[in-house]
């Protein structure tokens, strides 16, 4: 059976990471935009990860140009972006495609563990949500429109079980 622990991404920084290195944690993954209207979300992500952590959750930041050109810059550009504006400490992957053909592997595996809105399993928009249990399989998707701090009691029973 494919888990999340099966695929690897590279960092903001250009280094490889496997997701295996998360292995045993409860994750939240979420495609970002440095110029969407979902982008204040960021403190919110930031904030859920400082009282998480200690207990196992890891936040995991993929940023995407696929929704209105929103996030158009190199990975350095959004490194600092996220870093100056909203204080991002958890790890931040390189830019991929959630949609289409040229979608990183990841975001093919997570969008059919959990289709969206009326089983669509295309992502809509950017700060699209999967939260991953600690045996690596997709347990939820939220919209863009979900504030991270509503994720926090669905954060909570991952973390417990």
């Amino acid at each position: 059976m494919t888990t999340i622990y099966d695929f690897s991404a590279q960092t903001l920084t250009g280094k490889p990471r496997k997701l295996s290195d998360y292995k045993g944690k409860v994750l939240l993954v979420v495609n970002t935009a440095s110029k969407c209207g979902f982008t204040p979300q960021y403190a919110g992500l930031e904030e859920l990860y400082k009282k998480y952590k200690s207990r196992g959750l890891v936040v995991l930041g993929f940023p995407s140009n696929q929704f209105g050109e929103q996030e158009p810059g190199p990975d350095s550009e959004i490194a600092e972006f996220c870093e100056m504006n909203y204080g991002v400490s958890f790890p931040m992957f390189s830019k991929v495609d959630v949609n289409g053909d040229a979608a990183h592997p990841l975001f093919k595996y997570l969008t059919s563990s959990k289709k969206g809105m009326l089983g669509s399993q295309a992502i809509k928009w950017n700060f699209t949500k999967f939260l991953v249990g600690r045996d690596g399989t997709v347990l939820e998707r939220y919209a863009p429109t979900t504030a991270p701090a509503d994720i926090g009691p669905d954060i909570e029973k991952a973390l417990a079980a």
